[in-house]
């Protein structure tokens, strides 16, 4: 196993951005990630960084540190750069004020140009975002929404703390594309408290009325010992794994039916939706936001918990807010955590990366796959999943659902250093 060279903080840190900028395609640009962890109420699935208040007077704290740390970065480059991706995540980027979100976009790109085909998005609660959101994002240049809405079943809702019935999803739609939103997205859970394939079939066949552009059909990520409130429900609750796995086909099934594209990873999109037609040309590319169009080697990750990817390296910020504040009022990066990838981390990413986003892979001459690793990669293949032409892999038709585990050939910190510490969920 490789290992992780040395990390040495904010200092490190900053070297390695300004040593990416400056090799950079600057005409490429950058994508640039903001976490708003904010959310009114808590929804007890979500293993998401959060952080549950009623109080808006955090709102404009929290901009201010943002733009801060915004400045901080640009300052960094020693030249202006372009913004080719901008998204808004959370918690619930639509806790804040429309006025508050317009200062904040406003302050990023005072400091920016953007990029001629520059994709601009952000995740809504059908609950709350309200048309007044949706202007004014719109009218800023954002052209793309993700709907968080899960499940539509009432029994599931109220477990899960997220009670939002179809007519809010149907009118956020709506809404959304009368205001000139070119891609509304919805995002699925499957794996559910309560869940069963009935109820989720009808989830689908409701959703698939709204006719959304794009679809994140998620696994349900039990991981109780990071997310607290998911101990207000245990395994007795979940789906069985082979529940589980009926549960995603069935709603593979659905889509593919519906006229929808398996893109990979959970995702489906319409035929004519850029992600769909990316994934066609051999040009889909994957970073911390999930599948995009956007080929961009630098991702700067804005706010309590983002991570940044500048290629060589990543940097994650505290996932506290008031150590995060902390540290951009006193004209600090708040990175936390983060490595430095060797020229063999380089070459996995680059495996994972094809794998991952092209369905194939060339595996170098000289790679060597360990014992172990050579055991799952017959595995791979006995199971249909994998096909293997001299050096080439290739991922069969049927297989691209295991995406992840074909993927986990070339992950040498996949493994915990003590089996006996859970760090992940399942991959289907």
């Amino acid at each position: 196993m490789p290992n992780w060279l040395e990390w040495k903080g904010e200092k490190e840190w900053k070297l390695q951005v300004k040593k990416a900028f400056q090799t950079a395609d600057k005409a490429e640009g950058l994508s640039l990630y903001v976490h708003l962890p904010y959310c009114e109420a808590l929804c007890t699935y979500c293993g998401c960084n959060k952080k549950i208040t009623t109080n808006h007077a955090v709102e404009s704290p929290y901009i201010n540190g943002l733009l801060r740390e915004w400045k901080q970065y640009v300052q960094l480059f020693e030249g202006r750069p372009i913004i080719r991706e901008l998204h808004f995540g959370g918690g619930t980027p639509t806790f804040f004020a429309p006025a508050e979100l317009r200062r904040l976009v406003v302050g990023l790109f005072a400091l920016a140009d953007l990029h001629p085909e520059a994709g601009m998005s952000f995740e809504g609660h059908p609950n709350n975002t309200t048309t007044e959101h949706l202007k004014v994002l719109h009218a800023l240049g954002f052209n793309r929404v993700s709907y968080g809405v899960q499940d539509l079943d009432p029994e599931v809702q109220r477990l899960i703390n997220r009670v939002q019935p179809f007519e809010k999803v149907a009118e956020a739609t709506r809404v959304s594309r009368e205001t000139g939103f070119t891609s509304v997205n919805f995002d699925l859970v499957y794996g559910l408290p309560m869940q069963t394939a009935d109820r989720l079939q009808n989830t689908i066949s409701q959703v698939l009325t709204l006719r959304p552009d794009r679809v994140a059909f998620y696994g349900y990520a039990h991981v109780p010992w990071k997310s607290k409130a998911q101990r207000l429900y245990d395994e007795r609750h979940l789906p069985s794994p082979a529940e589980r796995m009926e549960l995603y086909l069935q709603g593979r099934k659905q889509f593919l039916e519906a006229g929808y594209v398996d893109v990979g990873m959970d995702h489906f999109a319409l035929p004519q939706d850029e992600l769909a037609l990316a994934a066609a040309a051999g040009k889909l590319h994957r970073n911390f936001m999930g599948y995009t169009t956007s080929n961009s080697s630098l991702l700067i990750g804005l706010g309590a918990s983002s991570i940044s990817d500048i290629g060589t390296a990543y940097a994650q910020n505290s996932k506290e807010i008031v150590s995060w504040q902390r540290a951009v009022d006193q004209g600090h990066l708040a990175t936390d955590k983060g490595l430095i990838l060797s020229k063999e981390d380089l070459q996995r990413r680059r495996l994972i990366m094809d794998l991952s986003c092209k369905g194939e892979v060339h595996i170098p001459a000289c790679w060597h796959f360990t014992t172990a690793q050579n055991e799952l990669l017959q595995q791979l293949q006995a199971d249909g999943i994998l096909e293997k032409n001299g050096f080439w892999l290739k991922l069969k038709p049927e297989g691209k659902i295991f995406t992840r585990n074909a993927c986990s050939l070339f992950d040498a910190y996949l493994q915990a250093p003590d089996p006996a510490v859970k760090r992940f969920s399942q991959a289907v």
